[in-house]
């Protein structure tokens, strides 16, 4: 396989901007290891640049495996993948290298060692480069991140000490401080306090806007819907019910609103 380097995937990105079509789902149907029943099927889905879309369905309808296969965390059964127009199999590093990830399932152990700090600070490692060092820019992305999400106060602490609440900051610190084209959130807000709550959906809502980011959101609470969002999909069973404006999308799909 021909080398594909960063300045070739900042062209790429740069021509899908241009076109306005940042992810592309095809048929697509993805089977964990182990398992025959495809956790997704047949899915067909298209996100435009700078577009904010929630997915939202009941437990076990596939929602995370759909961050997870558009991530290029699991190989694909059936279909094909395509993001910035790269195919996902086969660039799935070099297109990660843009995107904001947030797992819903992110808890670490009370020993971690690593502090608040280390772990925002892996979310530049794509761009710092194998055995390099950070760079003044690298600490002032991380130091932003940190900030934003009122943070930094927390940043020598370690991972392992904090609540659930603050490393589910701290993992949307990370993401962010990648400087990503995209973010894929799942459940990001789910074990955050009330005013955190209210405050962090608006503080992704504005960064959506003034970023000019692709957003996919993964949600259970179909109440927290923040209303800059004009598209939900809803899932069920590994398939796409319902694809359409929020109010639209909750009837068709059956989510009680």
């Amino acid at each position: 396989m021909a080398a594909f380097t960063p300045q070739q995937l900042g062209q790429a990105v740069s021509e899908t901007l241009a076109t306005r079509t940042s992810i592309r789902l095809e048929e697509v149907s993805t089977v964990y290891e182990g398992e025959r029943r495809p956790a997704i099927r047949n899915v067909n889905l298209t996100l435009a640049t700078k577009e904010l879309v929630y997915v939202v369905g009941p437990n076990a309808s596939g929602k995370t495996t759909l961050l997870e296969t558009i991530n290029g965390l699991l190989p694909i059964y059936q279909g094909r993948i395509s993001v910035f127009g790269l195919d996902v199999a086969t660039r799935g590093r070099l297109v990660r290298r843009e995107i904001g990830y947030v797992p819903q399932d992110f808890m670490v152990e009370p020993g971690e060692p690593y502090t608040a700090l280390d772990v925002v600070m892996m979310g530049r490692y794509g761009r710092i480069g194998v055995l390099n060092n950070p760079t003044e820019r690298d600490r002032e992305s991380v130091v932003e991140a940190m900030t934003l999400l009122e943070i930094d106060q927390l940043a020598q602490r370690p991972m392992g000490k904090l609540s659930g609440g603050q490393q589910q900051k701290v993992m949307l610190a990370r993401a962010l401080a990648k400087e990503p084209k995209i973010l894929l959130l799942d459940e990001p807000f789910s074990n955050l306090d009330p005013a955190s709550r209210e405050t962090i959906p608006l503080l992704i809502s504005r960064l959506h806007e003034e970023k000019e980011l692709t957003t996919l959101i993964v949600t259970h609470d179909v109440h927290g819907i923040l209303e800059a969002c004009r598209r939900v999909v809803v899932m069920n069973n590994g398939l796409i019910v319902a694809d359409d404006v929020p109010e639209k999308a909750l009837e068709k799909g059956g989510a009680q609103s």
